[in-house]
């Protein structure tokens, strides 16, 4: 079973083409799949369309009733995740907002199946590239990269930030073992470096397929806030130096 995990907060119109679009890009193949959206408290009626979509598609919705952020709504999910899937089974993470492409799915199953706990859809991989990205953007996401790398190094990965991943049930269980209640701290977009380098030193095996973020298809603002995210990259690479992986609370 491959479970495909949606955080979503305000993606009312995001969210019907990209389930449609996970549903095609599951059609020709044999693998079964569920897709799992964490509503993050919206104030729009992302639920409403959620729930239509459940007469459709194999969907299950797990609601926030306030907003929390992202690092909340990808606990919320693993722990569901963890609760209710065998370890042989994979969960694939991507972003409501219809900026990743289901396709690539298949490819990631593949790496998985050649030894691989996490894979990263990665922009900086062979293949992959930034559509509609803005300059200050592609830098800011390059600059934090570079610094949880120089901080902790993870074999195999280049792209810290992106949220679209594909895991092992089993790494995840794992995870929760080693680091309980801290396994996510990060509210924010930093949660996405947070899980990595936290697999990482499970251990978990990392490699990359290449992703063409496709950065023009979303629709509304960003939900960023870039300087106040680049903050806590700082604050989580050095909390986390001192303290050792796993051992701070958030703050």
């Amino acid at each position: 079973m491959i479970y495909v995990l949606l955080p979503a907060y305000n993606e009312e119109s995001a969210l019907p083409p990209l389930v449609s679009n996970i549903g095609d890009s599951f059609a020709a193949g044999e693998a079964a799949y569920r897709i799992v959206i964490v509503d993050d408290g919206s104030s729009d009626n992302t639920v409403s369309v959620a729930k239509e979509l459940e007469g459709k598609y194999p969907i299950d919705v797990v609601p926030h009733e306030v907003n929390k952020g992202l690092g909340a709504a990808m606990l919320t999910g693993f722990t569901y995740l963890c609760e209710n899937a065998s370890d042989v089974d994979l969960v694939v993470a991507m972003d409501a907002d219809n900026t990743h492409d289901p396709r690539l799915i298949p490819k990631m199953v593949e790496a998985v199946e050649a030894g691989s706990d996490v894979v990263i859809a990665s922009r900086y991989a062979p293949g992959g590239q930034e559509v509609g990205l803005s300059a200050f953007r592609k830098f800011l996401s390059r600059g934090a990269s570079f610094l949880v790398q120089a901080f902790f190094p993870v074999k195999g990965a280049r792209d810290f930030s992106c949220g679209y991943r594909m895991y092992r049930i089993e790494i995840l269980k794992k995870a929760f073992t080693k680091y309980g209640n801290n396994f996510i701290t990060e509210t924010s977009f930093v949660c996405m470096a947070e899980i990595l380098v936290k697999l990482a030193a499970v251990p978990a095996t990392v490699s990359e397929v290449g992703l063409v973020l496709r950065y023009d298809l979303k629709e509304g603002a960003s939900k960023m806030k870039y300087l106040k995210t680049m903050e806590r990259y700082i604050r989580f690479l050095f909390r986390e130096k001192i303290h050792g992986l796993g051992q701070s609370s958030a703050q």
